[in-house]
């Protein structure tokens, strides 16, 4: 007998619109999760409840309105991630169908996993949509399913898709998305990663040790396979090997840091202003660890980085786009899940 098969794809989150109120609600749901700001309750609460949230919801509302301005009125991630759903179910046999969530607001993982046990599926598999493992996104995903899973009566084989920064199918994906631009035309290529707090990289480490005692620059070797810096390093490494750069025409940053907590280190924004200001007149800029076009990428890179680079001299900026929906990207999807 053929066995039914679930699949989830999942992504991080979106709030419902632009409006203050719903940017509010999703920055509330996601800046209190412990795995977001880990940080004691008490401290967390206070700091995200009554500092972060009144502060930053109607300044991250305006970002949100050109977000969904360039997505139509509509999210991209969420366009994005049920356009992907959509692509992927057709190359998927009729046994296998495939659903997706946000990990926070919608759509949410609850009312969608509780779609699924309806379903009543042999199996389940689980794709959360980030390449590179970090508590902050795959560990707190992950974390939430067992959430949730944990309290159905009958739990059905449950396969999670882990990081897959590292695999030739996606490494493909970016290295062709990237050579839409002639990659050797521009003074330098960045590639800019989503930052994370050093204490949180710390945390990867057992025996007292720390991500500094690691040459994570280096990429991954040894005990740092799940160190997001030292993935994310990686992962330049091999998108720079397929596309044939050479020593000192591309580097790596961190962007999109938040509180004064030390964060991954070069900055995306002071490496472009120092870019600029060392004469560099044109540069691309891709962020690998970003399956779709969201807030990070459209706003922060392609505008505000962009306005930065202009400011001090440059003067041309492009964005790769994010994989979004393209046919290698599906493709690569869904093998993937047929690998399993």
């Amino acid at each position: 007998m053929t066995r039914r098969t679930g699949i989830l794809l999942l992504n991080l989150g979106t709030p419902d619109s632009p409006a203050v109120k719903d940017v509010r609600k999703y920055l509330k749901e996601f800046l209190n999760d412990p795995r977001v700001i880990d940080l004691p309750w008490l401290k967390r609460k206070i700091l995200v409840n009554l500092i972060i949230v009144p502060l930053r919801a109607p300044k991250s509302a305006k970002e949100y309105a050109k977000l969904f301005k360039h997505g139509n009125g509509n999210s991209p991630l969420l366009s994005n991630g049920l356009g992907l759903q959509k692509e992927v179910q057709n190359l998927l046999s009729d046994n296998e169908k495939v659903h997706f969530a946000m990990r926070y607001q919608n759509p949410s993982m609850s009312k969608v996993l509780g779609e699924m046990r309806m379903e009543n599926y042999d199996r389940i598999i689980v794709i959360p949509l980030y390449p590179h493992y970090a508590s902050a996104s795959s560990g707190s995903t992950i974390e939430e399913v067992f959430r949730i899973v944990g309290k159905w009566w009958a739990i059905p084989e449950i396969v999670f898709g882990g990081q897959f920064y590292h695999e030739s199918g996606f490494l493909d994906c970016v290295a062709n998305n990237v050579s839409k631009f002639d990659v050797h035309s521009y003074d330098h290529v960045l590639f800019s990663y989503h930052g994370l707090p050093i204490r949180q990289l710390d945390k990867v480490y057992l025996k007292g040790r720390e991500c500094a005692d690691h040459n994570c620059e280096e990429g991954v070797q040894g005990d740092n396979t799940l160190c997001y810096k030292a993935t994310c390093y990686q992962t330049t490494i091999h998108i720079v090997e397929k596309l044939g750069l050479k020593e000192g025409a591309y580097s790596t940053a961190f962007q999109s840091r938040l509180g004064r907590d030390p964060w991954i280190q070069p900055f995306a924004d002071v490496v472009i202003e120092n870019l600029a200001k060392s004469g560099a007149k044109k540069i691309l800029v891709l962020s690998p660890a970003f399956v779709s076009d969201c807030l990070e990428t459209t706003i922060e890179i392609g505008e505000e980085y962009k306005n930065i680079f202009l400011e001090h001299g440059g003067e041309e900026l492009d964005l790769v786009p994010s994989l979004n929906i393209n046919a290698d990207w599906v493709n690569y999807l869904a093998k993937k899940i047929k690998s399993y």
